[in-house]
């Protein structure tokens, strides 16, 4: 599969579905950029099940400001639409690869439990009252 080109408008829709989607968060300008795209595309040719999605940070300034992206090129991994990975720097072709594997590999049930039980942890903690305790 080609890579896909992400914007604002496209975006969420595109990380929020079922299944793998990488993000390759670039810029014209960026030599490192350059250099991991080519890994990036034949990796999508390869992966015909996974989405591969580039979004040019000087096009879509405000989501990348959203996206917390400080350096490029960073990739994201999202899986059944919750975010497994960002990350700033160019990956080898080997790195890549294995990044793919993991991501295939892991039992989202159990990350969904995962996130569950931290989220329940941070609205309790969240919910005790600040100050002196009683004794």
């Amino acid at each position: 599969m080609a890579t896909v080109e992400l914007t604002k408008d496209t975006f969420e829709s595109t990380v929020l579905g079922d299944g793998i989607v990488l993000v390759d968060v670039w810029a014209d300008w960026c030599g490192p950029c350059k250099m991991f795209a080519p890994i990036f595309d034949q990796s999508s040719e390869e992966n015909g099940d996974i989405v591969f999605g580039k979004l040019d940070s000087d096009a879509e300034p405000e989501l990348s400001g959203a996206l917390g992206i400080q350096a490029i090129p960073t990739l994201m991994v999202f899986r059944d639409g919750i975010g497994l990975f960002q990350q700033a720097g160019a990956l080898p072709k080997p790195a890549l690869d294995d990044l793919i594997a993991q991501a295939r590999a892991l039992d989202m049930d159990e990350v969904r439990a995962q996130l569950a039980a931290q989220e329940q942890v941070e609205q309790a903690a969240s919910s005790e009252p600040s100050g002196q305790t009683e004794r």
